[in-house]
């Protein structure tokens, strides 16, 4: 029996959460087999190519379209050529880029819950991640359907998709699928072909595809821009950056009475929903997150050279972000926020101690944009500016609501109210 490639006639797939197989069992996967001179050649061919420096400045849709390209090449029939990789992101399960030759590299996500669907228990991607073995799936048997029909094949007359898990150790990063309109299916060498440069080929997808989840996790949990800065080597105590921008702080009006009153599964619930309401509007108008400050949220807009540009932007998300917040209703507890606007300069950097530091934001600007914030709660005022962000933005009409003490300044303060809407 031929276990590297295996057509399976199952309907249906287990029905437990996805898990990686054992080493032992990925292993009997990956039978060695002979080749004859020109596919070995062929073989250390590409090998070399995915172990060298060309392969590794690649980004994955550049590593798949020169794969199939080297393979179309050498005379192996691949028509489609896709890869489906398993993320780690709040949104989505997992990433599909398939190859077509002569046209771009189509790239397709799944959100979390997919897999539970019929999708996802009948996927073939599943069953050899849950197996560590090949699946051949060829156009012309009935079993075939089976099995979930992805979108990225379901367009393209295919006679043979062949599927081959990616596995480090015992962790899964995905499946390449090898798939040939060629009524013959691929060949005993092409599939010896395909095992002799898998090794090379999943080393080479793993580095990329780490890099990339790495890079995600940061954006996610801390931001692009500070991501960019910890990637780029700043995680020293004193490592500190100084901006200068728009800077936004929105906070939920009366969170310690909904924590109070409200279950810790309710009050999360809520603060999802407060910042699903919130933070897509910064995004739109260009902000990015500094901080999150339990129900509170420190942004910066810094797009433009122009500070006047990037007041704009601050005031607009502000409006659309209040707008957004004003329709949303639930039915234990009404949601509001105040928001408060300045122009300056934010310091960000590492503190903490030994090998546990956080990126924080400090400076006097920051600490100003926060006394504003409580005035917007003392006052009732869902927005308020500065002087500094009102003189850079006559044109949105602030009103003055007066001069404040806030606290830590010495002087008092005069405050702006520009319209919500």
């Amino acid at each position: 029996m031929d276990i590297a490639a295996v057509t399976c006639s199952c309907t249906s797939l287990p029905q437990g959460s996805l898990h990686p197989p054992s080493t032992a069992l990925a292993a009997q996967a990956v039978p060695v087999r002979p080749m004859n001179a020109a596919f070995l050649d062929v073989a250390v061919s590409l090998i070399e190519w995915l172990a060298g420096n060309f392969c590794h400045d690649q980004d994955l849709a550049g590593l798949l379209e020169g794969l199939g390209v080297r393979l179309r090449n050498a005379g192996i029939a691949v028509d489609r050529l896709v890869l489906h990789l398993l993320m780690i992101d709040p949104e989505i399960i997992g990433r599909t880029m398939a190859w077509t030759y002569g046209e771009a590299v189509e790239t397709v996500s799944r959100l979390h819950g997919f897999e539970y669907g019929v999708g996802g228990l009948k996927s073939p991607v599943r069953h050899v991640l849950e197996t560590g073995a090949w699946l051949s799936l060829r156009g012309d048997q009935a079993t075939a359907q089976d099995w979930f029909l992805h979108e990225v094949y379901a367009r393209h007359a295919l006679a043979e998709r062949l599927f081959v898990p990616l596995m480090s150790n015992n962790a899964w990063i995905g499946a390449i699928c090898f798939a040939t309109s060629d009524v013959a299916g691929f060949s005993a060498e092409d599939r010896a072909l395909f095992h002799r440069i898998l090794p090379a080929l999943r080393n080479c997808i793993e580095l990329k595809a780490l890099h990339e989840r790495g890079t995600n996790l940061l954006d996610t949990y801390i931001g692009s821009e500070t991501g960019r800065r910890i990637l780029a080597g700043h995680v020293q105590r004193g490592d500190v950056e100084t901006i200068e921008a728009a800077l936004m702080l929105c906070d939920l009006r009366n969170f310690t009475g909904i924590s109070n009153r409200l279950s810790g599964a309710r009050v999360l619930s809520l603060l999802n929903g407060y910042f699903d309401q919130i933070l897509p509007a910064i995004t739109r108008h260009g902000g990015e997150v500094l901080k999150f400050i339990g129900d509170a949220v420190l942004v910066s807009f810094r797009g433009s050279e122009n500070p006047t540009r990037n007041c704009q932007a601050a005031l607009d998300a502000a409006r659309d972000a209040l707008a957004h917040l004003a329709s949303f209703t639930e039915p234990d507890v009404e949601l509001r926020a105040g928001i408060a606007l300045h122009y300056g300069k934010a310091s960000y950097g590492n503190i903490g101690s030994g090998h546990r530091l956080d990126f924080t934001v400090i400076g006097p600007d920051v600490n100003l944009t926060s006394r504003i914030q409580g005035v917007c709660a003392a006052t009732g005022q869902a927005l308020l500016v500065s002087q500094r962000f009102a003189d850079l933005l006559p044109q949105a009409q602030p009103v003055s609501i007066g001069h404040h003490e806030l606290k830590g300044f010495a002087e008092e303060i005069e405050l702006f109210a520009p319209k919500v809407v």
